[in-house]
């Protein structure tokens, strides 16, 4: 017999909130993830990508400096790839996650676009065509992902429940999140394996925001 789990259903985990809506609050769940109702979220507040020569490496020795990843970045890779070559200088394009192509850059100038800035350093060998970077951005700043105590983007701090199933695995997406004032079953949270110590941090976290998490309703 096929064995079936039913999952929680939209503010299942509620046992009570605030009058109107003040115990919610409209956000946008990082690309990326798949989560469930009750799950807890922190907000990331910092971007991360790290950077890597193609496959097989460049012929030019130039270096990609520091990515800073802004609200408009996806999660995923982002392909850079010198389309023209030139002393001390050349072109690049950049094409992201989705496949969109963003607006090209030049080499040792300063490039802003599509929540991602960086400058490409030249080196003593110059680019030729064909080289390039890939660009992997981990976290966007301003979006929620699931609580982990253990990180240090802003996600270590427990900071609401998702009020409805949300799958964002193809980019970032509106949900609704239980934010302040509010009474939930402690035993229907989504904690995403955390363990005991972490779940008491952010269930402290939690309540210092209003949410109370019961084991039972009084």
């Amino acid at each position: 017999m096929t064995t079936f789990t039913e999952a929680l259903h939209p503010f299942e985990f509620l046992y009570s909130q605030a009058n109107g809506s003040r115990s919610l609050e409209n956000i946008t769940v990082m690309d990326g993830q798949n989560l469930q109702a009750g799950a807890v979220l922190g907000l990331v507040g910092t971007g991360a990508a790290t950077s890597a020569a193609k496959a097989g490496g460049n012929t030019g020795n130039g270096t990609m400096g520091a990515v800073t990843v802004g609200a408009a970045a996806k999660v995923g890779a982002y392909v850079l790839t010198i389309t023209a070559a030139a002393a001390n200088a050349g072109t690049f394009s950049v094409v992201d996650p989705d496949g969109v192509a963003l607006a090209s850059g030049t080499v040792a100038v300063a490039y802003s676009q599509g929540g991602l800035s960086f400058t490409l350093a030249d080196g003593a060998t110059d680019f030729i065509v064909g080289d390039g970077f890939v660009i992997t951005v981990a976290s966007v700043p301003g979006k929620h992902a699931i609580y982990n105590n253990a990180a240090t983007n802003g996600t270590q701090a427990a900071v609401g429940i998702l009020a409805y199933a949300t799958d964002a695995t193809a980019g970032h997406t509106k949900a609704v999140m239980v934010a302040r004032d509010a009474e939930v079953n402690a035993g229907m949270l989504g904690w995403n394996g955390q363990d005991s110590t972490a779940i008491t941090a952010g269930t402290a976290d939690l309540a210092a925001l209003g949410i109370l998490a019961r084991a039972t309703y009084p």
